[in-house]
């Protein structure tokens, strides 16, 4: 029988045939090369229309989350501007297949989130490419792991920080021009901001700071009409991972801490996306919704 978001399953039983195996691939990593391959939705996420019409902008939109979130954005009926990095374009090409697929309109605008001109231009030719915009996903992120805080150097905290903090403030910030009441603004943060590893210091202090970021902004514009929202995954499996993004050694357990004991995978988060960006959740603004199989969180 095919399976889809809405089929009744046991999630601790959900993915029981994927062994995640050490690996290495040198940053920002491909899902063309991730072994086993991440579920994104491909197969199994249906659209019921809750999207129709709308005009979204994702970034990390290639691989892993974002490319989930875009997926299910093109079958609930969005128009969809994909940003990520040049080095990825085998995996953005495929995505925009997909949504192409789905029938809505797609545009890829690739480049680096650290660079402040190609955010705000990024901003500016989605909104000119889809007549507009009124959901804003900030989903592309850097993670690198360190061990040792006298080795994590100024230029990877700085590059953290600008592609995480900065690029969701510049990109935000730019997009403003375009939203009108009724649009969603959705920030990626992470389980690191309530639970930071040793090993993730700086990831995990850009994901406070994003949720923080999301909280307050969410009062600023809620008299707008404008709602502001984040999803904070868990451990889930993606080419950030094995970019390292984690250490080889510990990907073999990798998602096993979890109350339900394996990791998530990208189709997994799609639905806490669309939920936010849809008129369902009117009412929810300066939200994080965790979606970390279980694991406690303030």
């Amino acid at each position: 029988m095919s399976r889809d978001q809405y089929t009744f399953v046991n999630p601790a039983e959900l993915y029981a045939d994927i062994d995640i195996e050490k690996q290495h691939q040198p940053e920002p990593g491909l899902d063309a090369e991730l072994d086993p391959k991440a579920d994104l939705g491909e197969e199994t996420y249906r659209g019921t229309g809750r999207l129709t019409g709308r005009k979204a902008l994702i970034t990390g939109a290639d691989s892993g989350i974002g490319a989930a979130t875009a997926i299910a954005f093109a079958r609930e009926g969005a128009h969809v501007a994909m940003s990520y990095l040049p080095e990825e374009e085998v995996d953005a090409e495929r995505i925009a297949g997909i949504l192409r697929e789905a029938g809505v309109t797609v545009f890829t605008f690739p480049g680096d989130l650290k660079d402040p001109e190609y955010c705000r231009e990024l901003v500016a030719k989605s909104a000119e490419a889809l007549g507009g915009l009124d959901i804003l996903v900030n989903n592309g992120g850097k993670q690198i792991f360190n061990e040792d805080l006298t080795t994590l150097s100024d230029e990877q905290f700085d590059d953290t920080f600008k592609t995480n903090v900065y690029a969701m403030f510049w990109i935000t910030k730019a997009a403003l021009a375009h939203l009108t009441p009724g649009s969603s603004i959705i920030n990626t943060t992470s389980i690191q901001a309530y639970s930071p590893s040793d090993i993730l210091v700086d990831y995990a202090s850009t994901k406070a700071t994003m949720n923080a970021f999301t909280k307050g902004l969410a009062q600023q514009l809620a008299p707008k009409g404008i709602r502001v929202n984040a999803v904070a995954p868990g451990p889930i499996w993606t080419p950030l991972q094995v970019s390292d993004g984690q250490p080889k050694k510990k990907l073999e357990t990798f998602g096993e801490q979890t109350p339900i004991g394996r990791a998530g995978q990208p189709a997994e988060l799609a639905p806490a996306f669309v939920f936010l960006a849809s008129a369902e959740s009117s009412y929810v603004i300066g939200e994080t919704l965790n979606v970390n199989g279980g694991m406690p969180t303030p």
